[in-house]
């Protein structure tokens, strides 16, 4: 009786601790939802090329280093022209031309620089890093000054930080993913305000399979092995103390995903972006009417969901190896997002609980026994399904009342 106990919490536990993993891949969604009224179809296809863009920033040699620092130093160098230029314009008053610039040398330098010198694959990727960075700090975000600081901070992340391979990953990733996720607003679906909620829905799934597809034809296609130093062996003294076998590496994704949480509710309810973000979620016109950047808010929550894709990349990459069944876990988000609500961060963290610790026992105590196994797959769209029933807009979500 009591190994049957210890039994049944090993297993609640186990799913606990999955399901603030897939509420990893929920907050994405629920940022973007929140924020405006988009259904990020492509949340698992932005986890996947983080988690590919990390696992190959630890496995490329000094030639790629040399080649990124270099090219940081002259688009920073570029940049910073770009930014005395738009000020000298202002000073005499004439009209500012220099808006596609960047554009065009990035165009430039991909076409050139291949033909120029044969590096090969890791050329390619060091052209892409820099120029994905420098394109999207001097269009996208239109500040040429802040890229010029933050391609010097790269050079130098090349050059000097040959000892610390794990963290310059970090820092190299977290910047191409946040720069990507400023790109995709403003370039793709910014032109879309205002439309039907199916065409940005059809984009956001367009979106997924070009990311899926320059994710694997930038980088590759193979399965990689991810070690971020987090073992996944049993707690020892929980095994030797109580016999429960608990993950160490379950543990400490759950605990990452509690310090992104908190990080992030400081956030909303501290910060003065994020009581416009929260403005912006209950009424975009009552937020623009007071003076609320409508596009600049937009544009930092798709930068904050590309944060979690990154952080949700690592964990699942370091379970289950850097590979393109990543991508599926939006599937699994649904249902978590169907129950905790479209529009709840705390709700993503609920409904992440509930799948994972029902789809763990359904398999244990009733699909293996009855179905022969395999129910761990469907059951949490089971479980939305009735979610969906009784609560349509989810255990947090808000109700919508429409008066006609």
């Amino acid at each position: 009786m009591v190994e049957e106990i210890l039994f049944f919490f090993e297993v609640l536990v186990g799913g606990l601790l999955t399901g603030i993993m897939y509420s990893l891949v929920a907050l994405g969604l629920v940022l973007i939802f929140k924020a405006s009224q988009i259904f990020n179809f492509a949340q698992g296809a932005f986890v996947l090329f983080a988690a590919l863009t990390f696992v190959l920033m630890l496995e490329v040699g000094s030639d790629f280093w040399g080649w990124t620092g270099w090219l940081a130093v002259v688009f920073a160098l570029l940049a910073a022209g770009i930014w005395g230029l738009r000020r000298f314009t202002v000073v005499l008053d004439a009209p500012a031309r220099y808006g596609r610039t960047p554009v065009v040398l990035a165009a430039v330098a991909v076409v050139l620089l291949p033909i120029v010198f044969d590096g090969g694959q890791p050329m390619w990727r060091a052209i892409f890093i820099v120029e994905l960075t420098f394109l999207m700090l001097t269009v996208g975000a239109r500040t040429p000054n802040w890229a010029a600081g933050v391609l010097l901070g790269l050079a130098v992340a090349c050059f000097f930080l040959d000892e610390a391979m794990l963290w310059r990953a970090l820092a190299v990733t977290l910047l191409v993913m946040i720069m990507m996720a400023i790109a995709i607003e403003r370039i793709v679906l910014r032109p879309l305000v205002n439309q039907e909620p199916i065409i940005l829905f059809m984009a956001a799934i367009g979106l997924n399979f070009v990311i899926e597809g320059v994710a694997q034809g930038v980088w590759d296609a193979d399965v990689h092995a991810l070690d971020i130093g987090i073992p996944d062996v049993p707690i020892e003294w929980l095994r030797e103390s109580l016999g429960l076998f608990i993950s160490t590496f379950d543990v400490a994704a759950a605990g990452t995903a509690a310090v992104l949480v908190a990080a992030l509710a400081w956030f909303f309810n501290k910060t003065r972006v994020g009581r416009g973000l929260r403005a912006v979620a209950d009424d975009h016109q009552a937020a623009l009417s007071v003076g609320i950047p409508l596009k600049n808010i937009w544009a930092v929550v798709w930068a904050a969901s590309a944060i979690v894709a990154l952080f949700a990349g690592l964990m699942w990459g370091s379970k289950l190896g850097v590979q393109f069944s990543i991508s599926l876990l939006a599937f699994k988000a649904l249902p978590v997002i169907l129950i905790g609500g479209f529009t709840s961060i705390p709700g993503a963290i609920i409904g992440g609980l509930i799948v994972g610790s029902t789809e763990k026992l359904f398999e244990i105590y009733v699909g293996i026994p009855y179905f022969g196994g395999g129910t761990e797959n469907w059951s949490p769209y089971m479980l939305g399904t009735l979610f969906l029933l009784v609560w349509p807009q989810g255990l947090f979500g808000e109700k919508i009342i429409e008066r006609v």
